[in-house]
């Protein structure tokens, strides 16, 4: 007998129907003798339909653009909790007891960032007695209690942090994730369709590929999975038997190839800054206003300087916080004193990662050739100690993974 998380998004509740069909697969583990906590999403387009009716109710008053946060997440939130109401109502009628639980009621407590917040502890004192006093708690996912006891939000995603913070809160044995894959993949199935699937795959791992592009987990969900070493598998909800990915620690995987997997994003944009002051403080200068609006900066270089006066400066951001970028530093010119500046959205970021990176030299110089070889280009070059990304024209984007799939044997056989 163990205590588990199971995790369902929207797709996998997107109607009735799929509801009944999640309660059988959580009747299932409890029949095993396992105690479960269920985080449920959003039915799919629920969300969207929400958020749309804020900003809608927003605009016509005053003309506001931009709804008050704390009751964007008031109306945003109602989407889980309805969700977690009839999956409880489905598996009381199948004869298992359950009972849904709002975010504040576990509480699943939060900072004061009303619609990106942060989840700062899962006491959940009251849910884990009901847990092992036989009841399965079905738990709204997405939102927690903020100070001044206002409902929160967490953000796009915010469902599988939940899940796995929830798992933590609860000393769960292992949290899984159903979606609507059947786990994690080498790269994505769409571009490679000799891509395989990954039985297990290091935490360390799994943050880089979900913060370089791929979407099966969310970033935080993954950090705080790996914080707290909660075992985290990724499985379908439609065919629930067959494989899935157990993210785990690095020593608990044998094999360790030098490449795990490829991502990529064509969410990126790229802005250098021409002719700028080589000298100290002007770094400052440039991200010092790109921070306080809010631009997350990627990937960076500086060139050498060859009058070591000035110098050119290049770096990335995502797409969508391009004109913030762009708005921040013309703002800020006085300071910087750039001589021009020049942007492009006609990019993406391809990387390879993988933990083996570590024991094996001289595979990012396969990475270079390979490229070089299908005649592309790099702009810009980003390491760490298990991942290398590179900056290319977004037209050869499946071009450069599916090569480099192949370089480094990741093809199926």
């Amino acid at each position: 007998m163990a205590t588990i998380a199971m995790k369902f998004g929207g797709t996998s509740v997107a109607d009735i129907e799929r509801i009944r069909h999640v309660a059988t697969l959580v009747k299932r583990e409890v029949e095993r003798g396992n105690k479960v906590a269920v985080v449920v999403s959003a039915m799919a387009g629920e969300t969207n339909k929400l958020v749309a009716w804020t900003n809608d109710a927003a605009r016509g008053i005053n003309n506001l653009a931009i709804p008050d946060q704390r009751e964007y997440d008031v109306v945003v939130a109602a989407g889980e909790q309805i969700t977690s109401g009839l999956l409880a109502i489905t598996l009381n009628a199948m004869g298992v007891k359950a009972r849904s639980w709002a975010g504040w009621q576990v509480p699943i407590n939060t900072s004061a960032v009303h619609g990106s917040a942060r989840i700062e502890g899962v006491p959940a004192t009251e849910m884990k007695r009901a847990i092992e006093g036989g009841e399965v708690a079905v738990v709204a996912g997405f939102q927690g209690v903020a100070p001044g006891v206002r409902i929160s939000t967490l953000g796009r995603g915010g469902s599988d942090t939940s899940a796995v913070a929830v798992a933590a809160g609860i000393g769960a044995a292992r949290c899984d994730i159903y979606t609507d894959v059947d786990g994690v993949y080498t790269t994505d199935p769409r571009i490679v369709p000799k891509a395989r699937r990954l039985e297990k795959i290091a935490y360390e791992e799994m943050l880089e590929m979900a913060s370089l592009g791929a979407k099966v987990l969310q970033t935080r969900s993954v950090e705080i999975a790996m914080l707290h070493r909660v075992p985290t598998r990724v499985l379908s909800t439609f065919t629930p038997d067959v494989g899935g990915t157990l993210l785990c620690d690095e020593e608990d995987i044998v094999e360790k190839k030098p490449v795990t997997g490829i991502a990529y994003s064509r969410d990126e944009a790229k802005i250098t800054l021409h002719k700028v002051p080589d000298k100290p403080g002007v770094s400052a200068a440039i991200f010092g206003p790109l921070a306080d609006a809010g631009v997350n900066v990627d990937m960076i270089v500086q060139n050498v300087s060859e009058d070591g006066e000035t110098t050119d400066l290049t770096f990335t951001c995502t797409r969508g916080e391009l004109t913030r970028a762009l708005a921040a530093i013309e703002t800020h010119a006085k300071d910087i004193r750039y001589r021009s500046v020049t942007h492009t959205a006609d990019v993406a970021k391809v990387s390879i990662i993988g933990i083996g990176m570590r024991a094996h030299p001289g595979v990012a110089q396969l990475m270079f050739r390979t490229l070089a070889e299908k005649g592309i280009n790099i702009e810009v070059i980003s390491t760490s100690e298990i991942k290398v990304s590179v900056l290319i024209a977004e037209e050869y984007v499946e071009l450069a993974v599916r090569a480099l799939h192949s370089a480094y044997e990741l093809d199926a056989a």
